[in-house]
C-alpha cells in the first residue's frame, strides 16, 4: 500500500490483511513450503507429518483443512484400504510458495542475524 491511496485500500478486509491471517499459525507457510520444495507439490498425510518436525497430528490436519478451505491445497482421498489422502498444492497455492521461498531464503541468507536475536517469550528456540 502507496501512501496518499485511497482509504478503503486500508480497510480491515484488504487484501495484505487477508494474506497475513493465512499466516496466523507458524506451520502455514511451514506446510506449504514443505509441500513444494520437498514433495513436489503433493504428499500423503503420514509423509507430511515426519517431514515437519514439532507437529501434532492434530494441528497437520487442522491447517490442512484450513488450507483446503482457502483454496491453497486440495485434497484427494483414495478408495483403498486402508484410505489414503493425498494432499496437493492448488494453482493458488503454488503462486502463494513463490514468496514464501523467497522469505526461507532470506532467512536462510541472514541465519547468524537471525540467531543473535533475543528469542522471544514464546518461542522454542534456545
Amino acid at each position: 500500500m502507496q501512501p496518499g491511496t485511497p482509504d478503503e485500500q486500508w480497510r480491515e478486509d484488504c487484501a495484505p490483511r487477508r494474506v497475513l491471517e493465512l499466516f496466523a499459525t507458524k506451520w502455514t507457510s511451514m506446510i506449504l513450503h514443505t509441500l513444494h520444495a520437498r514433495h513436489g507439490g503433493t504428499a500423503r498425510t503420514g509423509v507430511l507429518h515426519r517431514s515437519l518436525p514439532g507437529i501434532s497430528k492434530k494441528m497437520l490436519v487442522q491447517t490442512l483443512r484450513e488450507l483446503e478451505a482457502s483454496g491453497l491445497i486440495d485434497r484427494q482421498v483414495h478408495d483403498s484400504v486402508p484410505p489414503t489422502v493425498d494432499y496437493s498444492l492448488t494453482e493458488l497455492g503454488q503462486r502463494l510458495v513463490e514468496p514464501i521461498e523467497l522469505i526461507y531464503g532470506w532467512a536462510r541468507d541472514n541465519a547468524p542475524a537471525l540467531d543473535a536475536l533475543q528469542p522471544r517469550q514464546t518461542s522454542r528456540r534456545r
